[in-house]
């Protein structure tokens, strides 16, 4: 609030000072000699502001001491920005990319997290899900979102029957340079219940029902991507197939032997040629109070739709939807040369110098040119030669 991190040098700034390195050193060796076993380290960060500057340097800590173990960051921005301050709104745009150039390059992997419309200058509209109503501006709902979707999403390491570790997993996602990675979600998966999950899958033949956690300006409807890991929550047990009946399976996917199994089976069929890792989990995303109440009429208590709303008499606290089935994925995906080539090009547009405040907390001009050329690399990582990773204009678009 004091304003006193506005700029990413700051931020890494305050990670030079001996005492504040000896203090985080400290904390941090406590919590590792607890583990049984370490697998890494999650760094959740603000992007927009000098806290990119801290998470960078924290990151290179890590990386340089605790070599071998995955460091996943994700990078935070608010749903809704100020932009009646044109300082504000470049520092934001100056703050962020220099965070993903720095944390991506120390982490196994940088995911970028946020409901914004837009990580560039232009402000789009917030990110909308079909059955949840929400403020953007406030911190408690859109952060309930994000929480349920990063909770989904470290499932594949995160749990006791993990075949994986951190490192693993970032492996799998982040070969030939693509160290960032897209987040996507559906909140709530939409299923009516007592469906099987072959049902539930093919009720979504034609497109993928999830929502790119960054850019809403537009529908992003993306037919391949490099890698992916998709995790599938709190779906109805499946029915008991044909074949295993006697019967002929007259889907596809029912012919399937395991949840996993179909919904590799379904990725498929949306991604061919994508290398792809599904997890499903009966275990539906907790959505109790204080999770806020913004959930569509439309679901009952856990989360599944139902084709007209209750009477108001059966509304009130007992309605509260306390669980929801999730559909969340990471991606290695071509709108990730969209979104990073917008973002340099939103910078490399501007007369940098005019902001020579920014400037004064100690990064230099040579390092910021720096930095924005190796943005522009990231973004080449991610371009498929094909047209489907968007034009120079839908790049300046974001």
């Amino acid at each position: 609030d004091c304003g006193c991190l506005e700029a990413f040098a700051q931020g890494e700034s305050l990670l030079q000072d001996p005492a504040c390195v000896e203090e985080l050193e400290d904390r941090l060796h406590f919590f590792v000699e607890e583990c049984d076993y370490l697998q890494g380290f999650q760094v959740l960060c603000d992007l927009h502001n000098g806290f990119s500057g801290v998470g960078a340097k924290v990151t290179e800590l890590l990386h340089d001491e605790y070599s071998g173990k995955g460091i996943l960051s994700w990078g935070l921005t608010p749903a809704t920005s100020d932009v009646g301050d044109p300082q504000s709104s470049f520092y934001r745009l100056l703050n962020t990319a220099l965070g993903i150039v720095h944390l991506s390059q120390h982490s196994s992997l940088f995911c970028p997290l946020s409901l914004s419309g837009s990580l560039g200058i232009r402000p789009r509209p917030p990110v909308t899900f079909p059955y949840i109503k929400y403020d953007a501006s406030l911190n408690y709902h859109s952060s309930a979102i994000l929480a349920a979707a990063l909770d989904t999403l470290t499932v594949p390491y995160r749990l006791w029957s993990s075949q994986g570790s951190m490192v693993h997993f970032a492996d799998s996602l982040t070969f030939s340079g693509r160290k960032v990675v897209a987040a996507w979600a559906s909140l709530p998966f939409p299923a009516f219940p007592g469906s099987s999950l072959p049902e539930i899958l093919s009720a979504h033949q034609q497109d993928m029902p999830w929502k790119l956690l960054l850019s809403s300006w537009r529908e992003q409807k993306v037919s391949c991507c490099f890698a992916q890991s998709v995790v599938l929550r709190g779906v109805c047990k499946e029915r008991p197939s044909s074949s295993s009946l006697g019967q002929q399976p007259r889907t596809p996917l029912q012919g399937c032997e395991s949840p996993e199994e179909m919904l590799q089976h379904y990725l498929h069929s949306h991604f061919p040629g994508s290398f792809s890792t599904a997890h499903v989990l009966q275990q539906p995303c907790d959505t109790q109070p204080p999770f806020p109440q913004f959930f569509s009429p439309l679901l009952t208590r856990q989360g599944f739709l139902q084709d007209k709303a209750p009477g108001h008499s059966s509304a009130g606290p007992n309605r509260a939807v306390q669980s929801i089935p999730v559909l969340a994925a990471l991606q290695a995906s071509p709108v990730l040369h969209q979104l990073l080539s917008g973002l340099w090009r939103d910078l490399r547009a501007r007369n940098v110098r005019r902001w020579s405040s920014f400037f004064t907390a100690g990064l230099e001009q040579d390092d910021f040119q720096q930095a924005l050329e190796e943005l522009r690399t990231l973004s080449q990582c991610y371009e498929t030669g094909f047209g489907g990773d968007g034009s120079e204009e839908e790049g300046d678009s974001d």
